[in-house]
């Protein structure tokens, strides 16, 4: 049970968050899976059982019952989530919660089939049905059984993610921007699991970004599906620019840190935004998926070598201090030797500070199931490993270039060991990349220190605060 994402209660002084008058409908446990626009609607559900009346429990044996938030984007993670939900069946059979909900976009992916599959589930609800997860939650409680599935079409209104109960640490959020896709990479089962992309209006991602401050956010991490095309579907136009200019203006962020910014629509006026910008960060997260131009064709990925080449250039040139990270795709069907080894040379060539790869899943549904050449199992693995291993060298030499410089950290918390916290720079997004570990008996959560980077230990880093430093520079969260 240790190792399950189980959401904590966000209270140090109770076991339960109960309103004033310290009333509850219920208790409940919540396990949030997968990525953190998922993250989101976790909270958001979260925020609406709290008003509702629900109180959260951080042990799933001593909830009325636990919600699963899933993940389905790939193989793995769909078993993930099911492994996840067994467990929580399992304590329901031995009497140590009444029931378990699912919801999130495993039953959206699988549909009515997931109750079929794994009948003890009381009910399922769809990535669209999160703002009735209350009404389910009564159906539920009250021992109703019938109507276990809440499905809800694809969004044609951005959905409102104020009023969250936050699980993240209290100085950064994430912030989604849009919901849904309109690209049609072969690859890819999101837009069959999210809809079409829908852009949350300027005014609406602004008032949340404010509602997040006063809640003590200093970094805030937009998030969407596709990033660079925000706006499209509701102004005609990208807009993404604009919606960076109205965040610059919200007193009390420090940072802003861009991620899933596709390589189509990056404008030479984002460019120069985020190259001017003091609070936009140059940290980009831009998924590449591969560099050979047939390869990416078959992907329907709408880009080809030399434009990616081009963009990556022009990037470099023009945004100072730019940190990059990207993810690809090895062993796509098709994938040749050649090139593969076009891939792997272009990532010792470029030297992103940052990279993820992934071993191609075959998913059901998607048009890449189609297309020949699938490849063994050993030969995806073994090519994800050699990349990793072209990067891996790449990314401890550019921890080693930080040494000597001073740079300012966020403080995300104590570590284990006494007297030692842990942080981030701005070339780190919080859990995916790496960490800078500082000695100090006086630090809080949410401070913006400035560090001055000492040694690098594989991919993170460890610093000490600036001589220069005395308590009143400490800008406390």
């Amino acid at each position: 049970m240790v190792d399950l994402p189980i959401i904590d209660v966000p209270s140090p002084d109770s076991g339960t968050v109960t309103d004033e008058a310290g009333y509850s409908k219920g208790t409940y446990a919540f396990v949030s899976l997968g990525c953190p626009k998922n993250l989101v609607d976790s909270e958001k559900m979260l925020g609406s059982l709290a008003l509702d009346g629900y109180s959260l429990v951080s042990q799933p044996d001593l909830a009325d019952f636990v919600i699963v938030n899933t993940c389905g984007f790939i193989d793995e993670s769909r078993k993930e989530s099911k492994a996840v939900i067994q467990e929580m069946l399992d304590l329901k059979k031995s009497g140590k919660t009444k029931g378990v909900i699912v919801a999130g976009c495993l039953p959206e992916r699988v549909g009515g089939t997931l109750l079929d599959e794994m009948p003890d589930i009381d009910h399922i609800v769809g990535v669209f049905g999160r703002d009735e997860i209350t009404r389910v939650a009564d159906r539920l409680v009250g021992g109703h059984r019938e109507q276990r599935e809440l499905f809800r079409p694809a969004a044609v209104k951005a959905l409102d993610d104020r009023a969250r109960l936050r699980i993240t640490p209290s100085h950064f959020a994430y912030l989604k921007i849009s919901e849904g896709c309109d690209r049609t990479c072969t690859f890819c089962s999101i837009p069959s699991m999210r809809g079409k992309h829908v852009t949350k209006p300027i005014e609406m991602v602004v008032e949340e970004a404010r509602e997040l401050v006063e809640d003590g956010v200093r970094e805030l991490i937009l998030v969407a599906q596709d990033t660079t095309y925000y706006g499209m579907d509701l102004y005609g136009e990208v807009r993404l620019v604009q919606l960076l200019q109205e965040l610059e203006k919200v007193e009390g962020i420090d940072w802003i840190r861009l991620m899933y910014l596709y390589p189509v629509n990056f404008t030479d006026q984002l460019i120069d935004t985020i190259a001017a910008s003091s609070r936009v960060l140059p940290y980009l997260d831009m998924p590449l998926q591969h560099i050979n131009s047939k390869v990416l064709k078959r992907m329907q990925r709408r880009v080809n070598r030399d434009k990616t080449i081009e963009l990556v250039e022009k990037l470099r040139s023009r945004i100072d201090n730019l940190v990059l990270r990207t993810t690809f795709v090895v062993g796509f069907p098709g994938e040749t030797d050649e090139q593969f080894e076009e891939l792997n040379q272009f990532v010792a060539d470029t030297r992103f500070e940052r990279m993820g790869v992934f071993p191609y899943s075959l998913e059901p549904g998607t048009p890449a199931v189609k297309l020949d050449g699938h490849l063994p199992e050993e030969v995806k693995t073994a090519r994800q490993q050699k990349l990793m291993q072209t990067q891996q060298s790449i990314a401890f030499d550019f921890g080693k270039s930080l040494v000597d410089y001073e740079l300012d950290c966020i403080i995300d918390g104590p570590t284990d060991t006494p007297g030692v916290w842990v942080g981030r720079i701005f070339a780190d997004a919080p859990e995916i990349d790496g960490n800078v570990f500082i000695e100090s008996d006086d630090l809080t959560p949410g401070d913006m220190v400035p560090v001055t980077i000492v040694e690098a230990r594989d991919y993170d880093l460890v610093g000490v605060l600036s001589d220069d430093e005395s308590e009143d520079e400490i800008v406390s969260g």
